[in-house]
């Protein structure tokens, strides 16, 4: 008994010693070829791994060729350095240097290299043959038996443009990561072949639905190759597992700020990646002139393509000088009431404002249900308010029975930032029970708190939902005139999007 005890024992701590052999780090960071940008590395090199290693991504990317004699070879280009790799004997490679005195890696050297440490995956990308699909897929197998005999299998996944040698993979190591490059397969197709995920451009994720899809088959999500801030964050924000980048310090830095790693989980977007009018199931329009209550001198158009336009990322709301009914200007005022409301959360829209005096553009929210009585008793949220006598300034404001403009009363507060019209700015709120907080480009600038005296100074405890509008003139925005050579005037908007907790 003893003795069948002792054995029991032994396995159990061999096989928690061996659950525990690896760590691998948890982060969608991929270092595209190796981490080799900020340090001028070498692309596809031994340095460039080990960076990526140092820097804590969870995979480094590279990419395998095969040698006219059958060695298989490390980089991006079908070319080294002026020779063919397919053509050439690994010999004459060998003739060649990198910029930091490396040669040409070898898969076996770069494989042995990436098992000294056991918390950066290895992703290899098998390159398409130039000179034959047989080719390829003889490359393939090869790829295989190199991780298998040197023991690398659990440190290495795999990810190429041609889905054959995806399949191929499969077939050799059926419990292998693979992901599929090019962007024209289906997520439906990929799950049947028993690929376990799609690694495609970042724009093919940008088509409504995709990472929703893949998820719900059970697909993982990578994108390449994203270097630029607005396309990590909107990766970030989708939690997509993984993002290939050039720039891995960069996104490292951008996963710290991005409202998912606050505990956000997003609840609503739109991107605006569609062209035309903005889309039905999420926009409806409020119509009409008659001042709106603050005097406004626009005619808010019906989804009218002069004043509202999605393009090239874009929702552009424009005001312009043209008549209608008994009014000198059109523009649009967009909102999502009935289409998506809300209470609590994080608003946060990113938007170019348009630049003139007379403008009054805004991003703001009201009660769905005006549970409390019409306005103000019911309360309303102006995540960003700007008029174009007051250059460079935006206000945060929330307007409630006690709080309100109409006595004099509002709360909120300006705030100068740098150039509002030509460069795109953050403007969000956080909205707990307890308090509201403002921001703009995540630096909080203003917060009102719950006094907890009931409705009349705390209305927001019921579904709001959200308006984009360019007004023109009014009892703010008109307080000095309007210029009408300022006209057409346009705001940007390049995403809205909703988290909660």
């Amino acid at each position: 008994m003893k003795r069948a005890l002792i054995s029991a024992c032994m396995v159990f701590m061999f096989t928690s010693a061996f659950a525990q052999k690896f760590n691998w780090n948890k982060n969608q960071v991929i270092a595209h070829r190796g981490a080799w940008k900020k340090n001028n590395f070498p692309q596809n090199s031994i340095a460039s791994l080990k960076e990526a290693v140092r820097l804590g991504c969870y995979g480094s990317e590279f990419d395998v060729w095969m040698t006219a004699d059958h060695v298989l070879v490390i980089n991006h280009d079908p070319e080294f350095q002026g020779l063919t790799i397919e053509k050439v004997n690994y010999a004459e490679l060998l003739t060649k240097t990198m910029t930091n005195g490396e040669k040409i890696p070898t898969l076996e050297a770069y494989l042995l290299e990436g098992k000294k440490q056991k918390t950066t995956k290895l992703i290899l990308e098998i390159k398409p043959s130039l000179i034959s699909k047989e080719r390829g897929i003889e490359v393939t197998n090869k790829c295989i038996e190199m991780v298998q005999k040197l023991k690398a299998v659990e440190w290495t996944e795999y990810i190429s443009f041609d889905y054959d040698y995806c399949k191929r993979i499969l077939a050799l190591l059926p419990k292998a990561k693979v992901a599929y490059l090019k962007g024209d397969i289906s997520a439906e197709q990929m799950k049947a072949d028993k690929l376990t995920g799609a690694d495609y451009h970042y724009s093919v994720y940008q088509k409504d639905n995709w990472i929703e899809n893949a998820k719900k088959l059970g697909l993982t999500v990578n994108a390449w190759t994203v270097n630029t801030v607005p396309e990590m964050q909107w990766l970030l924000a989708h939690q997509v597992e993984y993002i290939t980048t050039n720039e891995p310090e960069l996104l490292f830095e951008e996963i710290k700020k991005t409202p998912v790693a606050q505990g956000w989980k997003l609840k609503w977007a739109d991107e605006f990646n569609d062209a035309g009018l903005p889309l039905t199931k999420n926009w409806s329009y409020d119509v009409g002139g008659k001042g709106w209550g603050n005097k406004e001198l626009q005619y808010y158009t019906d989804a009218d393509s002069a004043n509202v336009l999605v393009k090239k990322g874009n929702l552009n709301i424009t005001a312009i000088k043209a008549d209608k009914e008994a009014n000198q200007y059109t523009s649009a005022r967009l909102v999502t009431k009935n289409k998506f409301d809300f209470k609590y959360g994080r608003v946060e829209v990113r938007a170019m404002l348009p630049k003139g005096r007379g403008l009054w553009p805004a991003i703001w929210a009201l009660p769905t249900d005006f549970k409390y009585g019409n306005w103000p008793k019911s309360g309303e949220i102006d995540i960003m308010e700007h008029v174009g006598y007051d250059p460079d300034s935006v206000h945060g404001t929330v307007h409630t029975e006690k709080f309100n403009h109409v006595i004099k009363t509002q709360v909120g507060k300006a705030l100068k930032i740098d150039n509002p019209y030509t460069e795109y700015h953050v403007y969000a709120i956080e909205w707990f029970a307890d308090r509201i907080d403002f921001f703009v480009d995540d630096q909080k600038y203003f917060t009102f708190n719950n006094t907890k005296k009931g409705s009349g100074d705390w209305p927001f405890d019921q579904n709001f939902h959200l308006i984009l509008n360019v007004a023109v003139g009014g009892g703010w925005g008109g307080k000095k005139g309007v210029d009408d050579t300022i006209f057409p005037a346009t705001m940007k908007v390049d995403y809205v999007r909703v988290f909660q907790k």
